[in-house]
């Protein structure tokens, strides 16, 4: 029957007719957008639950509603065209790192540009867009309602469109309105398919079943687009024409205030950004940090707006979008270093008081509301959320209550503190870096116990604390690895014998059987950030040097790390995505470095005392921002097109943006400020 309907569509249009209803249901399945954006943007009210993701290459990517892990539509692009057979899908030029992003697109004889904002007062984003030269513009809008790419219907009403996918709608309009407009199946009967075989646009479907919907308007030379969101089509509507009455100018200044408002609240920059493009920079990050935070569930702030690779076909969609409680405890910490205190209580609240599981522990992720998603267990994750509540000084019953169970899971946990997963995921064993967060956990548990008057609690997590300390090299320090003469910090031991040539499969495409010896990451210097060892310690120095030579990276924007041996996280050797279950042994992909090891290694740097090592390692981290000042978790290395500048991967990541205000923050300091005192107080040499 549907190829049937589907031919009688195409008999329709050799006749020179548009049927009412599109063929071809349900249309081409298409994975979100790349994630490499180059904008993230919402208002700060309350009232608006809608936020957008700007493309590097041109338009919207990911818009968010109602809530911030839930895509409501894949994208709104543009195609230009002349009438003459020749149609360009619009690749921005330049995009403008202002408070509500601006991009600029230019062709053979014609330019267009667009500004984006979100209504304060509504579930609308607007963009104003002009057109110049012989052509006509169009727009493409790739609804994905309910955080599912399938499933959605559409219609032209009046001079607007409209989808729905059951209890959700979306309404598109535009000032001057739509002079044409069609709604159509990916890759089969849309407005892009359309346009850019002949440079017209020939269909003019005014509905279509459920399936993968995109819908085409014709704008004039000036247009304000208004995408509106609602329980229902007709309330969409309303909000869409209450957008437009308003108009975009008043509401770009409603959305630029409610943005000065919160920056000016903040700290100013730190006076160690010496240049105005730093000084953006870090602006914007605690901008993307803030711009994280769902607004339902407050202090739920996700890991990034963007699904990197085989992510993005994920539907609903993928991790990215979820609350990680390590990626959490990295984002309150960048608030709380720029003096949003109220941002990172409300994020030690939703740990506490939505994700923290019955028996103490975390979920590896979950959606915004709390819903576990991932079933990994992270000792990190249940240790980080312990540091917080120290840092943010919450000594109160209630805070002791989730913290004892925490603590209680630590010491109580069987393997501990071998961890099932380390900070990468993809491994367990005894690593350093969860090693680290695991003591800090316990010695900042303890501090609280004795302020809620349970010594012996104090007592208990401050002797696993400190057994943990005096054995962690000898479960991950190898004495006779191939690397260095001298002893040095393997990413983790799968059996706590770091001198034994114990093999296990690396993931991701890697080496099926690796001897631990020969893997190696930077997660050791978490035992210096959170002050279990001094940073002058000779196996954490020797280290070092290790992963200089066997992660480094240098390009001409900086020297960049890759996060562990082996790694295959990353674009396939051709530039393609990351895949799903590559072969092991392949090497198809590659992992590629990661700038917010820079903050890291910066952050060793001052507790040793090398404040212009920091600095050079801040001044990484700015390089590596893309257009839109947006940072990304990796860069390529020397094996891609752009060394040291962003590839596809998720862009921005909240994490990253984090370690860029905390550094800049310790290099003011001269000192690593999130270290927690307790830890430092009880194991390193005073002096």
């Amino acid at each position: 029957m549907r190829q049937r309907r589907f031919v009688s569509g195409l008999v329709a249009l050799s006749l020179g007719l548009t049927p009412a209803n599109a063929p071809g249901a349900p249309g081409v399945d298409q994975q979100y957008l790349p994630a490499d954006k180059a904008g993230f943007l919402t208002a700060r009210s309350s009232a608006s639950t809608v936020w957008a993701t700007v493309q590097r290459s041109g338009g919207l990517g990911e818009i968010f509603y109602p809530t911030v892990d839930a895509p409501a539509a894949r994208g709104l692009t543009f195609v230009v065209a002349d009438g003459h057979g020749h149609a360009w899908p619009a690749t921005a030029t330049s995009t403008s790192p202002t408070l509500d992003f601006r991009q600029a697109f230019r062709g053979p004889g014609w330019r267009l540009s667009a500004s984006y904002t979100t209504d304060p007062a509504q579930n609308t984003v607007l963009v104003d867009v002009r057109v110049s030269g012989p052509v006509t513009a169009y727009v493409i809008f790739d609804p994905a309602l309910a955080n599912s790419r399938g499933g959605d219907a559409g219609r032209t009403e009046g001079d607007a469109l409209t989808a729905t996918d059951g209890g959700m709608s979306s309404a598109l309009m535009a000032s001057p309105g739509f002079r044409a407009t069609s709604s159509g199946f990916a890759g089969i009967s849309d407005g892009r398919t359309d346009l850019l075989a002949d440079g017209r646009m020939d269909w003019h479907y005014r509905s279509s079943s459920a399936g993968s919907l995109v819908q085409t308007g014709q704008i004039g030379r000036h247009a304000t687009l208004a995408l509106a969101f609602g329980a229902s089509a007709s309330a969409a509507l309303d909000t869409a024409r209450g957008s437009l009455r308003a108009g975009f100018p008043r509401i770009q200044r409603a959305y630029a205030y409610g943005w000065n408002r919160y920056l000016s609240a903040l700290k100013p920059p730190p006076s160690v950004l010496k240049t105005s493009s730093e000084r953006r920079l870090y602006r914007m990050s605690t901008m993307v940090l803030a711009a994280s935070e769902d607004k339902t569930h407050p202090g739920a702030f996700v890991a990034a707006p963007a699904a990197p690779w085989a992510f993005g076909q994920d539907d609903p969609s993928g991790p990215y979008h979820l609350v990680w409680s390590r990626d959490l405890y990295q984002i309150a910490t960048g608030l709380l270093a720029a003096g949003d205190v109220s941002g990172a209580s409300r994020a030690l609240s939703f740990l506490f008081g939505v994700q923290q599981k019955a028996d103490g522990s975390f979920p590896q992720n979950s959606r915004v509301d709390g819903t576990p998603v991932w079933g990994g267990l992270q000792l990190d994750e249940v240790a980080l959320p312990i540091v917080l509540a120290y840092q943010l000084g919450r000594r109160d019953a209630s805070t002791w209550a989730h913290v004892r169970r925490a603590a209680d899971f630590l010491v109580n946990y069987p393997p501990a503190p071998l961890t099932p997963q380390d900070r990468w995921e993809n491994q367990s064993g005894y690593s350093p870096g969860t090693i680290a967060a695991s003591i800090a956990g316990l010695v900042c548990a303890s501090t609280i116990a004795a302020a809620n008057g349970d010594a012996a609690a104090a007592r208990r997590y401050l002797s696993t604390a400190d057994n943990w300390r005096a054995r962690v090299k000898e479960w991950t320090v190898t004495t006779n690895g191939p690397y260095s003469p001298r002893p040095y910090f393997l990413r983790l031991t799968k059996d706590g014998h770091p001198d034994l040539g114990t093999t296990y499969a690396i993931g991701d495409s890697g080496p099926s059987a690796m001897d631990q010896r020969k893997v190696v990451d930077p997660s050791f210097l978490e035992l210096v950030r959170l002050g279990v060892l001094p940073a002058r310690d000779r196996d954490i120095v020797n280290s070092l040097s290790v992963v200089d030579r066997q992660l480094g990276v240098a390009t001409p924007n900086g020297f960049y790390w890759h996060r562990a041996s082996f790694d295959g996280y990353g674009e396939q050797a051709d530039g393609s995505q990351w895949e799903y279950d590559e072969p092991p042994d392949s090497m198809v992909s590659r992992g590629r470095a990661w700038p917010l090891l820079n903050g890291e290694r910066g952050e060793w740097a001052l507790a040793a005392g090398d404040s212009s090592t920091a600095a050079r390692q801040l001044a990484a981290m700015a390089a590596a921002a893309g257009p839109g000042d947006m940072l990304p978790e990796q860069v390529w290395d020397q094996a891609g097109p752009a060394p040291g500048r962003p590839t596809f991967s998720a862009t921005p990541l909240a994490w990253t943006h984090a370690q860029f205000i905390r550094l800049a923050w310790d290099l003011q300091a001269g000192r690593v400020v999130e270290q927690p005192a307790a830890v430092a107080a009880r194991y390193l040499p005073r002096g």
